[in-house]
């Protein structure tokens, strides 16, 4: 019988995960170069149950509720929200709810309750059976070679979550484990692991070559688009110091990025769409004006925060 995960099982082995999931949700968010206001609703709401939660809501309630959120942005109290301010605060909405993820995944798990995910654990609910490979045995067919390389490297990152002397994982390991990049004991782990993908000559730095991988030039014919986009990436967005190649912390840039560039991208679309006077930021009376723009934006998580009380209650 074949080995292989689940079909969505995958992509929570892969360290760079997040990078190919952004990329996912920016093809259906900008389809074909236009913004979509309706995948927003469809996609992140959290599943027609939300949907049907967000649409109960009388509109006094909706105002009100997004009047509180406004406030909480809009952190120097000036009575507007910058870029700066709608940026940080989209940051802070995706950590959020990234922790609450996890936290629900724990649960789900955590089989018999005690508290710990185990190895075993984790396994049962990925795989629907423990999974155990030698690490110094190869497989002779490569999809389950590839598999095996991929299940050991996750056993590492779960090995290294684990910062006590129980063999399975508590919340905060957990969470570490699903998203080390949101962790600082777990940066050193992820710098190592990717310079081993990479960094082919050993010299502790990822050049553009490395970067590409195993593309390899035909000098009687120009790159492809796909490479020059790459190509730009590195020297752009990635290679800081411009010394063509990357150092640990911009080769951590790379595979762990954050949602920073995603968070300023929409905070910029929401000013662009939203600021009726050019002022480059945005009252509260041009956000009631759009509000369906406003809660079908990520600096609302979709509308999804109405429904939080983290996120709307005056008090918090």
């Amino acid at each position: 019988m074949r080995l292989g995960p689940k079909p969505a099982a995958l992509g929570l082995l892969l360290l760079c995960a997040a990078a190919a999931g952004a990329g996912d949700a920016e093809e259906l968010h900008y389809a074909q170069g236009e913004h979509r206001a309706d995948y927003h609703r469809e996609a992140l709401l959290g599943g027609q149950e939300e949907v049907d939660e967000y649409v109960k809501l009388t509109p006094e309630e909706q105002h009100k509720r997004l009047k509180s959120i406004i406030k909480k942005i809009d952190l120097d109290s000036d009575g507007f929200l910058t870029e700066s301010e709608l940026s940080s605060w989209i940051q802070m909405s995706f950590k959020h709810y990234a922790m609450q993820e996890a936290k629900q995944q724990f649960v789900e798990y955590d089989k018999n309750s005690d508290g710990s995910v185990s190895w075993d654990e984790y396994n049962i609910q990925m795989y629907d059976r423990v999974i155990d490979f030698d690490e110094n045995t190869a497989l002779d067919d490569a999809e389950e070679e590839s598999f095996r390389q991929l299940h050991l490297k996750d056993k590492k990152r779960f090995e290294k979550a684990n910062q006590d002397s129980d063999p399975g994982l508590n919340l905060e390991e957990f969470i570490a484990f699903e998203h080390p990049e949101e962790v600082d004991y777990m940066t050193e782990f992820v710098i190592q692991e990717a310079l081993e993908e990479h960094d082919k000559n050993g010299d502790g730095f990822v050049s553009l070559e490395e970067f590409l991988g195993d593309y390899r030039r035909d000098p009687t014919n120009e790159d492809p688009e796909w490479i020059l986009v790459e190509k730009d990436r590195f020297l752009n967005d990635y290679d800081k110091d411009t010394d063509g190649r990357l150092d640990p912390q911009e080769l951590l840039a790379w595979v762990v990025p954050n949602n920073q560039g995603i968070a300023q991208e929409e905070a910029l679309h929401l000013l662009d769409e939203m600021d009726l006077n050019s002022d480059r930021k945005l009252s509260e009376a041009e956000i009631l004006e759009n509000q369906d723009l406003f809660l079908t934006s990520e600096a609302t998580d979709y509308g999804r925060q109405l429904h939080d009380e983290h996120f709307y209650h005056e008090e918090l």
